[in-house]
C-alpha cells in the first residue's frame, strides 16, 4: 500500500513558530496552482506501483481551498492511480475556515478525516502564536464537523511556551478530551531558525523556551490522555482504538509515498525526492510538463539511521530481524550502544523488539542519534 501527500502552500497569515513552506499572497495565481497540482499528479502516474491507501492534504492551510477545488484534486487522484483501497482522506484545517457550509462541502468532496490546528483554547495563547482563529472558533469547530458527517477528527495542541501555566495546559487537555475527538497530536513548541519566534527571542521581545516546562507538560499530556483511553502510539500522537493516522504511520514504517506540490517530499523505497520550494517556479515547470524535483539515493547507513529515528518514536519500535538485515556494521553499532539505555530502563526489549519507556520518550531523538552509524566502511 502507498500514500499521497498534497502540499497546499497557502496561509492567511504566518504563525510565529512555523517554518513550513507557504505564502500569504496567492490570489493572483491560485487557479494556476490548483491546475499545477492536478497536472503533477498526472505526470507522476508511474511513481506508485501499489494501490493507494491514504491521501493527505497538508500545508500551509488546505482548508483555504474551496470544496470544489478539493473535489477536483481528489478526482484527479482517483482517475490517475489505483484508488480501490483508498480509505483515509485527511485534510488539515484551521478552525476559522470551518463554517457549516465549508464542512458539508468537504464531506461531499470525499474528506473523511480532519486534522484541525487548534493549538490552544485560550485567546492570549493564540495571539502569542499569531494564529488566525480565536478560542470560540476552536471550541465550536469539532461539533460542526461532526454535524457535517466527518467523525474521524484529530486536533493539534502545542505546549511548552511562555504563559502556558500547568493549570492552563490541564484545562486545554480537559477541553480536548471533552470534545470527543478520536486523535490528538501534541507538540512542544520549538524555535526554528528564521521564524518570527526566533527573532522575538533574540531581540528580547519574548522569553526563551523552558525545557523543564516542556517536560512537565509532556508528563501531564501522557497522564491525561492515557487515563482517557488514548493509545500513545508515537511520541507526539495519541489515538483511540482503531483511530491511528494511517497516512502518518506509513511514513514511520518506511512505506512508499508520493508528495505533490511545492516543497513536497517523496520516497520510493530507494530514493528520496523533494520539489522546489518556490511557488511560481513550481507552477512554471509543471506547465512545461516537468516535475521540478531533486533526489538522492538512500544509502544503507542512512536507511538504518532513519529506521531507528522513526521506529523508536512509535509503539512498534525497531526489531532484531530488521536491525540485522542492515548488515554487520549497523548491527554491531546498535547492540553495543543500546546497552546503556537497556540498563537505565529507557529502552525496553520484548519479543525481539526494542521500544522506548515513558522516560525514554523524553529523549527519543538523543537515544536514536547515539545508535546511529556515522559512516559506512
Amino acid at each position: 500500500m502507498s500514500g499521497i501527500y498534497i502540499h497546499i502552500p497557502f496561509c492567511k497569515q504566518s504563525c510565529h513558530y512555523c517554518d513550513f513552506h507557504f505564502s500569504t499572497t496567492f490570489k493572483g495565481y491560485r487557479d494556476r496552482m490548483i491546475a499545477a497540482l492536478c497536472r503533477e499528479i498526472e505526470l507522476q502516474k508511474h511513481f506508485l506501483n501499489t494501490p493507494l491507501e491514504t491521501l493527505y492534504f497538508g500545508g500551509g492551510t488546505p482548508s483555504l481551498l474551496t470544496a470544489e477545488e478539493v473535489k477536483q484534486i481528489i478526482k484527479t487522484v482517483r482517475n490517475t492511480f489505483d484508488a480501490s483501497a483508498l480509505k483515509e482522506i485527511t485534510l488539515e484545517a484551521n478552525p476559522d475556515d470551518l463554517s457549516e457550509t465549508q464542512l458539508h462541502g468537504l464531506y461531499d468532496a470525499g474528506i473523511n478525516r480532519l486534522s484541525i490546528g487548534i493549538q490552544s483554547f485560550f485567546d492570549e495563547d493564540l495571539q502569542y502564536m499569531n494564529r488566525a482563529h480565536n478560542s470560540e472558533q476552536a471550541l465550536r469547530c469539532v461539533a460542526l464537523a461532526k454535524q457535517a458527517g466527518i467523525e474521524n477528527i484529530s486536533i493539534d495542541l502545542i505546549y511548552g511556551f511562555p504563559g502556558l501555566t500547568d493549570d492552563k495546559w490541564q484545562r486545554n487537555l480537559d477541553a480536548a478530551i471533552a470534545m470527543g475527538v478520536s486523535h490528538i497530536s501534541s507538540y512542544a513548541m520549538t524555535v526554528e531558525t528564521g521564524t518570527a519566534l526566533s527573532q522575538h527571542i533574540l531581540k528580547g521581545k519574548s522569553p526563551a523556551l523552558d525545557d523543564e516546562q516542556s517536560i512537565q507538560h509532556f508528563k501531564m499530556l501522557q497522564g491525561a490522555l492515557n487515563a482517557a483511553g488514548f493509545m500513545h502510539y508515537e511520541i507526539s500522537n495519541f489515538a483511540l482504538p482503531e483511530k491511528i493516522s494511517q497516512h502518518n504511520s506509513a511514513y514511520w514504517k518506511g512505506k512508499k509515498y508520493l508528495g505533490i506540490g511545492p516543497s513536497a517530499h517523496s520516497f520510493d523505497g530507494g530514493k528520496r525526492y523533494w520539489n522546489v520550494s518556490n511557488n511560481m517556479r513550481y507552477i512554471l515547470e509543471i506547465e512545461q510538463n516537468k516535475v521540478p524535483a531533486e533526489s538522492e539515493e538512500i544509502t544503507n547507513g542512512t536507511a538504518y539511521n532513519e529506521y531507528l529515528l522513526t521506529g523508536l518514536r512509535t509503539i512498534w519500535g525497531v526489531e532484531d530481524t530488521a536491525i540485522k538485515a542492515f548488515g554487520e556494521q549497523c548491527a554491531n553499532t546498535f547492540y553495543e550502544e543500546v546497552q546503556v539505555y537497556l540498563k537505565s530502563g529507557m529502552v525496553l526489549y520484548t519479543d525481539g523488539k526494542f521500544t522506548l519507556s515513558d522516560d525514554g520518550k523524553f529523549i527519543a531523538d538523543r537515544i536514536a542519534s547515539d545508535l546511529f552509524v556515522l559512516s559506512e566502511k
